[in-house]
């Protein structure tokens, strides 16, 4: 332990270093479900976690093992599938809350440490498409009547996983390219990522915040609607005609977003020299 703490910690300990006012104000870093709540459940988990001799880099391959296995659930038939993997997708959040909080109350974050939670969140937004591709596909398979869009939504689905990767690292390509530069870390607040408003960038990203479908383009929300398609389908009785729908539909609207992405990146501030 790189930092004398009692080994017996009260909560009221843990939150003053596990979860401090930066942490908790880090409104763009934070999924909104930590904000709602798993912020206020996590420190019972740390709180177990910190008696045992796991490292935070342990509970990051909870975190990484659980997000993989949404995409396993995905490939069981019915309803019950998207079911576990939205179980699945809270339990990844939940590792993801105290891996952070374990390392700060231990002393241990580290390059290493950011580098695998970035490499758990990048695979499991990963393997989601593909895997909800692999469940279309052989759905479609077996029916008679969609059997000919069985291999296409495979490979969309393909796409679709590329497409999610690249507007994920995207974000991480303007840290590379700062530090490359020589410039400092920015704070994770809404001023560093501003555009101003009177620029035609600027109206399109505020329109953008009523309909935020950005924002559905992460394993949370994924698994939402594909749950919602898995019912659709059952509902119809024709399983998998929904999801297909889904990546047809997302494919093209993740090239858009980006596109957007990429055009609100070069007009941020955040690429300047000064």
């Amino acid at each position: 332990m790189s930092h004398e703490r009692p080994l017996r910690p009260t909560l009221e300990e843990l939150r003053a270093v596990c979860q401090p006012p930066e942490v908790r104000a880090r409104k763009n870093a934070e999924h909104w479900t930590a904000e709602l709540y798993l912020r206020h459940i996590s420190i019972y988990l740390t709180a177990v976690l910190v008696r045992t001799r796991i490292s935070a880099n342990g509970v990051t391959g909870l975190m990484i093992l659980a997000g993989w296995c949404m995409s396993l659930a995905l490939l069981i038939p019915g309803i019950w599938g998207p079911i576990l993997a939205v179980v699945l997708s809270q339990v990844q959040l939940y590792f993801d809350c105290s891996d952070g909080e374990v390392a700060r109350w231990r002393g241990t974050q580290s390059p290493r440490g950011i580098f695998i939670d970035m490499v758990g969140h990048h695979t499991t937004e990963a393997l989601i498409p593909i895997a909800l591709g692999y469940r279309v596909f052989v759905e479609l398979s077996a029916s008679n009547a969609n059997a000919s869009q069985a291999w296409p939504t495979l490979f969309m689905g393909g796409c679709l996983a590329v497409l999610l990767v690249l507007n994920r690292s995207q974000s991480l390509m303007v840290h590379a390219a700062r530090g490359m530069a020589g410039l400092g870390k920015l704070p994770d607040t809404a001023e560093a990522r501003s555009i101003p408003v009177t620029s035609l960038v600027g109206r399109l990203r505020s329109l953008a915040r009523f309909a935020p479908f950005h924002r559905m383009l992460h394993a949370v929300e994924l698994s939402l609607v594909i749950l919602a398609c898995a019912v659709v389908s059952a509902l119809v009785g024709e399983p998998g005609i929904a999801e297909k729908w889904m990546i047809w539909i997302l494919l093209p609207a993740t090239v858009l977003v980006n596109v957007g992405h990429f055009i609100a990146n070069m007009a941020s501030t955040r690429l300047k020299a000064n």
